[in-house]
């Protein structure tokens, strides 16, 4: 196997393992955090919330990974945008997913003293478990985490437009859905209901990984920019 395929499946299948993790735990987590009585849920749903917690890592080292195996190509383009593809969807991408990892453990903890307590102080319980799931909520998809996430995206796409390794309708496709994902968190804030404006991009980068494990990359360009020093 030659380096394009092998670069691109890795990044295909990466692509694939984090974001099949991340809809694992989505259908795990969050009916339990939304539930009226969530600190009983999360203390009885314990292995539940472990293995939300593990896929939630899952999915951070999978789409972590793929900005670092990603590099080696993105910097022959642009040493500075590889490197900021690999800060934004690589180490504040990660340090995002610890944190709501970090989160869902303290609720679990949290919720399991609630419950052996005779006499909880409801109202201290209450207030602790507010502001992890708040924390959760404002570090995920609806805040940091996308953030960090769209500003990734938009420079790995700029630099796969520019470079013609997918299609051009591939990259334009990821990098408008890049900017629509970002533009959804900070409409979210304000009140909005946007979560769908995240729906082009997810469903874009599904498409994207099929087409990297099944096509690889566009051989010429990517011969061309391999035997090509930084060019911007």
């Amino acid at each position: 196997m030659d380096i394009n395929k092998k670069i691109a499946r890795m990044v295909g299948v990466l692509f694939i393992i984090g974001t099949v993790a991340g809809i694992l735990s989505a259908f795990l987590i969050p009916p339990i955090l939304n539930a009226p009585d969530y600190l009983f849920k999360f203390s009885e749903n314990k292995n539940m919330v472990i293995w939300g917690v593990l896929l939630i890592l899952t999915m951070g080292i999978s789409l972590s990974m793929m900005s670092v195996v990603l590099f080696p190509v993105l910097k022959k383009y642009n040493e500075v945008l590889a490197l900021g593809a690999v800060i934004f969807r690589g180490v504040l991408e990660l340090v995002c997913y610890l944190g709501i990892a970090i989160s869902w453990i303290l609720l679990l903890t949290l919720s399991q003293e609630y419950v052996r307590t005779d006499t909880p102080v409801v109202s201290n319980f209450q207030l602790i478990g507010t502001m992890l799931k708040d924390l959760a909520f404002y570090i995920g998809s609806t805040g940091l985490l996308s953030v960090f996430f769209s500003i990734g995206a938009i420079i790995i796409y700029y630099v796969f437009y520019k470079t013609k390794l997918i299609p051009t309708w591939l990259s334009l496709w990821g990098f408008f859905g890049a900017m629509l994902y970002l533009v959804s968190p900070i409409l979210i804030m304000f009140g909005f209901q946007m979560e769908f404006l995240q729906y082009p991009l997810g469903v874009q980068e599904m498409i994207m990984a099929g087409w990297l494990i099944v096509k690889g990359f566009n051989s010429s360009a990517f011969n061309f920019l391999m035997t090509k020093q930084q060019i911007e």
